[in-house]
């Protein structure tokens, strides 16, 4: 059964959208080849190793007396003030400040002098940020009040976890946690008294110094060390000096493995590229402040990170939705591109971390075309070969349904039916990990390897893309291929859908047929209506602006979906166009997204 509930059938026998002429030119670039997640006895190694640390790790840190090997020499005071570059709403800080959190949907009454640390959180999305400081920023924003109680609930949250705690102490939350806390420590310090003053330099100073220890792993260790460096500008003297040299050193080599040559996150997620991208702006901002200059590597991944955000960046102001990333907010984006002073991108296509964008005037399509991340970068990977997201103008009318690791207890919107891609049978290109498993190695996503194929052309006012890839032949010996060719004339995105028998399978197919789902999300709040002659969808974005989709599959229905934003869920629409296609021989549906205007209505 789908993630997404029982479908149902609606009989439309639309008429084929046209054929897809040919393009003059040569291709941009040769085929790529991609491979998507791995399983079997690949994942043991890892799942013996996390067995035979995790337990060493929380006995040693659980020790009585660890906490005395963070303490290093006490700082005196604050040396700088890192300007975090995400906007904050004050709002969620007023709260805070009468004693009221909400976070991740989910509220706490702690009204001074209470705190929020000896109670349980409403669920662990909650507890996550609560513990990450993710509330500072706000709380900031509400002057010498706010600043006042965040020292308060500092060291309210200082003396309860004073000893290491898997989750409170855990490497993800410690990292914002330290980050949070050092963007606002110069100005927490301000109004404290000396004592408390101290006492924050030291809770800081410890919190830091534990970024630097393990475990930790590859992924995350850019974050990890980025924040530890923050840390190290922010205390005054030797203690910040040694701090900071230390992560520095290290961070250089974590940035190569988590930052590629054309600015994708290794993990292929937009947004986690865009949240290391800020990371890394508040430690440029951190270093200056001390007159020092930012290390090659720094300066390196902040060029590459800003580079890759301007094609991943859609018309919409909001990020490719993609890979376990969400679309973010134009505030946050702009934000970030606001040291950017490069011209616009105007190159018709290009690929950013698996990405690859085209458009026309009208018409914005990113296309995934590589597999998921693996190993360690694969915990927020989705298992969505070939999705897709179009923008008409400025409506993002098509995209999934916007899983995040936010979602946490939702991990079957990662399949393929969670985003505008097809699917065969009931099954899936790869799965979350489950059971103990993921709670040693987190929800990392595992499946046979993912070989993608992709091909790029482009002529005088059309471009065409083209990507197959291999995830359901191992189940019914089918490759599916996907062909764009989008009219830049026109404005109109004309595609098909292929499945056909991979050379050399047909031995190991047992069904002779196999049914299929095309499916695209629509954005929330896209209206979808079905044409009388019920072969065509009228869809209207916020602008109200009307597009036309027509396909020749078999059967095409507007069903109902679900869209994840911020972690909550929206009710949303999808089209789903079904069918069956035959295990021994090529089926084909095409479809096409144009305008809608006069003279343009299905008779």
């Amino acid at each position: 059964m789908s993630p997404l509930g029982p479908f149902s059938r609606a009989e439309a026998d639309a008429p084929p959208p046209g054929e897809i002429p040919g393009l003059r030119g040569a291709p941009m670039r040769t085929p790529v080849r991609s491979t998507g997640a791995a399983t079997g006895p690949g994942l043991w190694p890892a799942v013996i190793g996390r067995l035979l640390t995790r337990q060493l790790w929380i006995e040693l840190y659980g020790l009585p007396g660890y906490s005395l090997t963070l303490k290093g020499r006490p700082a005196q005071g604050f040396a700088a003030t890192p300007r975090d570059f995400r906007p904050a709403d004050p709002a969620p800080g007023k709260a805070v400040a009468d004693g009221r959190f909400v976070l991740a949907g989910a509220s706490l009454e702690a009204p001074a002098p209470e705190d929020p640390w000896n109670r349980p959180s409403p669920n662990r999305a909650f507890a996550t940020e609560l513990h990450a400081f993710a509330w500072l920023p706000s709380l900031m924003l509400q002057g010498e009040r706010g600043a006042r109680e965040a020292v308060r609930l500092t060291l309210a949250w200082a003396s309860t976890f004073a000893r290491w705690s898997p989750f409170a102490w855990g490497p993800e939350v410690l990292a914002r946690r330290t980050f949070n806390l050092a963007c606002a420590a110069r100005r927490m310090g301000q109004g404290a008294t000396e004592a408390e003053r101290l006492r924050l330099a030291d809770v800081l100073g410890r919190q830091g110094r534990q970024l630097l220890r393990p475990p930790g792993g590859v992924a995350g260790g850019a974050e990890r060390l980025t924040a530890a460096a923050v840390a190290g500008c922010v205390l005054a003297g030797a203690p910040g000096a040694s701090l900071r040299r230390a992560a520095l050193r290290r961070l250089t080599a974590a940035l190569d493995r988590t930052v590629g040559a054309d600015g994708g996150h290794a993990s292929r997620s937009p947004e986690a590229g865009l949240e290391l991208l800020l990371d890394l702006l508040t430690l440029d901002d951190a270093l200056s402040q001390l007159s020092e200059a930012s290390p090659d590597a720094v300066r390196g991944a902040i060029q590459r990170l800003t580079a890759g955000l301007r094609l991943l960046t859609l018309p919409d102001g909001r990020l490719v939705s993609m890979q376990g990333g969400g679309p973010s907010t134009p505030a946050r984006i702009a934000a970030a591109r606001a040291h950017d002073d490069a011209p616009p991108d105007e190159t018709g296509v290009r690929t950013v971390g698996g990405v690859t964008r085209i458009r026309s005037p009208l018409l914005t399509i990113a296309a995934d075309v590589a597999g998921p991340a693996r190993g360690a970068w694969s915990g927020a990977a989705c298992a969505q070969p070939m999705a897709l997201e179009i923008v008409c103008g400025k409506d993002r009318l098509v995209t999934g349904c916007g899983w995040t690791p936010r979602a946490a207890d939702r991990q079957g919107l990662r399949l393929a039916p969670g985003h505008s891609t097809l699917t065969l049978g009931e099954g899936s290109t790869g799965e979350p990990l489950g059971g103990w498993k993921a709670g040693l190695l987190g929800h990392r996503l595992i499946g046979r390897p993912l070989h993608v194929d992709v091909q790029q052309r482009d002529g005088e006012g059309a471009v065409w893309l083209e990507v197959e890839h291999d995830g359901w032949v191992h189940d019914f010996g089918l490759l599916h291929q996907r062909r764009l060719y989008l009219d830049q004339r026109l404005d109109e995105l004309r595609a098909e859908e292929r499945l056909h028998p991979a050379p050399g399978h047909k031995e190991v197919v047992r069904a002779i047929a196999a049914p299929y789902a095309v499916r695209f999300q629509l954005e929330p709040g896209v209206q979808a209506s079905l044409a009388r002659d019920r072969r065509s969808i009228l869809l209207r974005g916020h602008s109200g602006r009307g597009w036309w989709f027509r396909t020749d599959g078999p059967d095409v229905a507007i069903e109902p979906s679900v869209h994840i934003d911020e972690g909550l869920t929206r009710r949303s629409l999808q089209i789903v166009v079904r069918g069956s296609a035959r295990t021994d021989s090529e089926t084909k549906i095409r479809w096409k997204l144009s305008p809608a205007g006069a003279g343009t209505e299905p008779s």
